[in-house]
Order: structure tokens, then sequence, then C-alpha cells
């Protein structure tokens, strides 16, 4: 009963952060206020959460993982895979080596091993705080692609090198090619198990609906059920459930391209969706903030484990920590960017050699932050040693974590909005030809279905005018599409200009007739039945007219 009350008061407080965060004066990203709101929870309950990684990690990242892999732009993530690798693979090793000497320099308590460990659960980006920090900050949607398909691989990287760092302390011992043969069984494993998952579960389900219909609430919960299914299976064999549930994700976006799915079924998947994204998301950064009073709380003995007696000398830790990831953020993608422009000039397909914008370097190492899968990563460390002794400087490694989530979100908060603006990222390929091309191919294709449609339904009838009258109608609207497209780059932008006007006009008749429907109700002139059911066509107008 105590854990269903708690899932309540936390789905309450996100509830909260949003009514707290559009209520501000001053622009706040949502992950800032929940973190807020949860610390404040811990203050007046006085009890913290009891947070068990594996729960942690089961209940709230499949979901998450699988549906930004699903929703991930494909062309950019593909288009960029080269850039999204490097970071996602290399930066995290640099960042292990590099941070992990330094953590051990400046922390002589913390054992090497230890300092590795850290600096490796520190390494990963969050795609849940990056998400949740683009719908504030004005990041392009080029780098916002690479910094989504970053943060999706890098936490196994980063989690696989915590693991390694982690068995050298327990048993004394690290072999390279062992690390290697691991990492890869991780990695192509999780992938592999991903793919294999989803495309089972979707064959399956596709075979029976062919034969018994479709059911719009089972077919919701199968692809509910798909990333906890793909993410048990990859961790039963000891494989990445973080990857697993990424590639599940990605696999899913194509098997929707069948299209076998019912109209309705799709509507009501995503707002069910929607609804899960907004939870779990404001979860993980309430359940972050609810636990930062008990971290601080443990600073007087966290800091004899540093070998020092001010608490101040964790604030210099923590800062020393997030400029020092920063920094090699910042050198590894100035190199990668150097790279990534020599080998496009070498093979001709781009302009000749050019200094990276230091703004563009900047904001992409600035946009890094961290969030629950570092929490998580590092609660999982160890209570003790194999001969029973505690695990060294377990709690300050917990401590830094959480402050470099916290120091990280906030300067990112503070930063990118300088740093992006104005800011020109090459281009995303436009889609204007592709999209008007797409309108007329699909008209086209309505014309034909009509005309047959008309002719079978007509056959041996004696009203087969009406039949000939409705389809034509229908075919005009058709037509006068294919018509409208335009012909030249002026006429595209009268066009565009002209669907706005209509678009906004269109949007207040809309917004009158639902006003008029809810008076009408009001004073008992219709039935809640035919409100409801009027209601809910001009909502899905709405909906179309305002989606982007």
């Amino acid at each position: 009963m105590e854990s269903i009350t708690v899932s309540l008061f936390l789905l309450l407080a996100v509830v909260l952060s949003g009514w707290l965060q559009r209520g501000l004066p001053w622009s706040v990203p949502l992950p800032i206020v929940q973190i807020a709101l949860g610390a404040l929870i811990a203050l007046v309950a006085k009890a913290p959460v009891k947070l068990d990684p594996d729960v942690f990690f089961l209940l709230f990242l499949p979901p998450l993982l699988f549906l930004d892999g699903w929703r991930i732009p494909k062309e950019g993530l593909f288009r960029d895979k080269d850039t999204i690798l490097e970071l996602a693979v290399g930066l995290v090793i640099f960042t292990v080596v590099g941070l992990g000497f330094l953590i051990n320099w400046m922390i002589p308590a913390m054992p090497l091993p230890v300092a590795f460990a850290l600096a490796a659960v520190v390494s990963p980006t969050d795609p849940v705080a990056v998400s949740a920090l683009s719908s504030r900050a004005p990041i392009p949607k080029r780098l916002l692609h690479i910094l989504e398909g970053e943060s999706l691989l890098n936490d196994a990287s980063g989690l696989v090198c915590m693991r390694f760092a982690v068995a050298a302390i327990m048993t004394g011992m690290f072999s390279p090619l062992t690390a290697i043969g691991t990492f890869l069984w991780l990695a192509l494993g999780g992938i592999a198990i991903g793919v294999l998952v989803t495309w089972a579960i979707t064959g399956i389900k596709d075979w029976i609906t062919r034969r018994l219909g479709e059911d719009s609430g089972s077919q919701i919960l199968i692809s509910l059920l798909i990333p906890f299914g793909a993410y048990l299976l990859a961790e039963h064999l000891h494989c990445s459930g973080i990857l697993a549930a990424v590639s599940a994700g990605i696999t899913m976006s194509y098997a929707e391209l069948t299209g076998r799915a019912l109209a309705t079924t799709r509507m009501r998947r995503t707002g069910v969706w929607d609804t899960i994204q907004f939870s779990v998301n404001g979860v993980v950064f309430v359940l972050l903030g609810e636990q930062m009073p008990y971290l601080i709380e443990s600073a007087a003995r966290v800091v004899q484990d540093a070998g020092h007696h001010d608490p101040l000398w964790l604030i210099v830790y923590v800062v020393a920590i997030n400029a020092a990831l920063a920094t090699l953020r910042f050198l590894w993608v100035w190199i990668s960017l150097r790279l990534t422009l020599f080998r496009a000039s070498r093979a001709g397909i781009g302009a000749p050699i050019s200094r990276p914008s230091f703004r563009l370097v900047a904001a992409t190492s600035l946009a890094g932050v961290r969030g629950a899968i570092t929490l998580a990563g590092v609660l999982t460390l160890p209570l003790f040693l194999p001969d029973g002794s505690p695990f060294p400087a377990r709690d300050l490694a917990i401590f830094l974590a959480a402050g470099v989530i916290l120091t990280s979100l906030v300067a990112a908060t503070i930063g990118l909005p300088f740093l992006l603006g104005g800011l020109q990222l090459p281009a995303e390929p436009a889609h204007d030809e592709q999209e008007d091309s797409a309108r007329v191919a699909a008209a086209e294709a309505a014309i034909k279905a009509i005309e047959q449609a008309q002719h079978e339904l007509s056959q041996n009838r004696a009203d087969a005018d009406l039949y000939a009258d409705t389809g034509a109608k229908i075919m005009d609207v058709y037509r006068a599409r294919i018509n409208s497209q335009p012909r030249s780059v002026e006429e595209a932008e009268k066009m565009r200009l002209i669907g706005e006007i209509e678009r906004q006009l269109r949007l207040a008749g809309l917004r009158a007739e639902r006003d008029e429907l809810f008076r009408l109700v009001r004073a008992r002139q219709l039935s809640d039945e035919l409100v409801r059911k009027l209601v809910r066509e001009i909502d899905l107008l709405e909906a179309r007219l305002t989606t982007n």
C-alpha cells in the first residue's frame, strides 16, 4: 500500500510541476522545476524513497528509450551516424580515461578503479534530459538529432566501462581482451534481441489480426509490453537491456511502415504513449530531486571519505568534474568536426575544410546533460567488497554523480540560449518538394481507387447516377489538390501563406463551433452524449490543423 501511495504522490507532483513551470515569470526547463519539487517533497516527508536501481531501470528506462528510438528521425540518425558513433563510443572511452585520472589526482582517497567507475557513470548523456531540455532551449534540429542519437547509444558504452571498473575492484584483475569481447556481446546481443523481439511480436500480432480482426486496446497494450520484453530478455542473456529497448523502438518504426494498424488504433496509441512519456519523464526527475536532500545530509560523512573536513570541498569537486567533462567533450567534438570536414573534403562531397564554429562546439559540449541513467548507474555500485569491507568511497561517488547531474542541467539551461542564439548549422534537407510530390501521388491513387469503388458499387443498380455524382464530388477535391500544387518558388511561398491564413481562420471557426456547443449543453438544449460526439469531431479537426 505504501508503494502505491508513493507512486500516486509522484504522479501528482508531475502534474503540479507542469502548473508551476507555466506559472513562473521566467523560462525554466521542466526538469529543473521537477527536481526542485522532488527536493521539497523529501524535506517535508522526511523519508526518502528507497530507490532500487534494478527496479528503476526496469520500470522507467525501457518505455522511454523505446519511444525515443521509435520517434527519432531515422534519416538524421543514419546521415550523421559517424558523428553519433564517435560521440557515443569514442567520447565515452576518452572521458573515462581522462576524467578517471583527474578524479584520482584530486581525491587521493578514492582508488583509481573507483575513480574510473565514477567517470564511466557520468560519461553518458541522458536521452530523457536531452529531450526535456530541447522543449525549452532553441536547439537546432540537426544538432538535436545528433544529441538524441548519441544519448540513445552511449548509455551502453558508459555502463559497460563502469562494469569493467567495478569488476577490477572486486577481483583485482582486468583483461582488455575480455573487456572487448564483453562489450561486443553486450552491444551486438542487445541490438539483435531488440530487433528480433519486435519483429516476432509484430509478426504474430499481424497474423492474428488478419484472421480475427483488430482490437485497438490489445494493439496498444502490445506496444507497451514490447520494450519490457526486449529489456528483460536481453538482461537475462547478459546483454544490454538499454540497447535492446532502443533497437526495439527503431525496429517498431519500420514495422509500422506496413500501415496495417487502424487509424483509430494509431490515434489512441499516440495519446497513450504521449501520456506515458510525460508521466515517466516527470517521475524520473522528481525522484532525482527527492534523493538530493538525503545526499546532502550525508555530506559530513562523505567529505571525510575525501580526506577533508570542510564540506565546501564537495562543491569544488563537483564544479571541477563538470568543467573537466565539458573540456573533454569540447576537445573531442572539435577534433571530431575537423575529421568529419576533412573526410568530406577528401571525398569531394563537402565544402573546403573550414574551422569549426566555436559556438557550435561549445553548444554541443554544454548540451551533453546527465540525468537518470547516471543516478541509477552509480547506485548499482556494490555495498561491500568480497572480503566484507565497505566499498571504498561509495557515498562520495554517489554524491558527486548527483552533483554532476544537477550542475549539468543548470549550466545547459543558462548557457544554451546564449550559445544557440542565431547559430547556423548545416541545414536539414528540405522536404517541401517531397511533400508536394507525395500529396500529388496520394491524390492520384485516391482518384483511381474511388473510380474503381464507384464502378463496383454502382453495377446493376437503378440509382447508379447517385454513385457517379458522389464519386465526382469526392474526386474533384483530389483534383483540386493536384492542380493547386505550386509551379515556382514564388508561387510556393504564396501558397504557404494562403494555407497559413486558411488554417488560422478555420481554427477560429472550429473554436467558435465548440464554444457554441458547450453553451447549448449548459443551457440543456443538447444532450451530453451528442455534444461529446460533436466536440470530438471538432477536436480531431483542430488537432490536424495544429500538429506540425
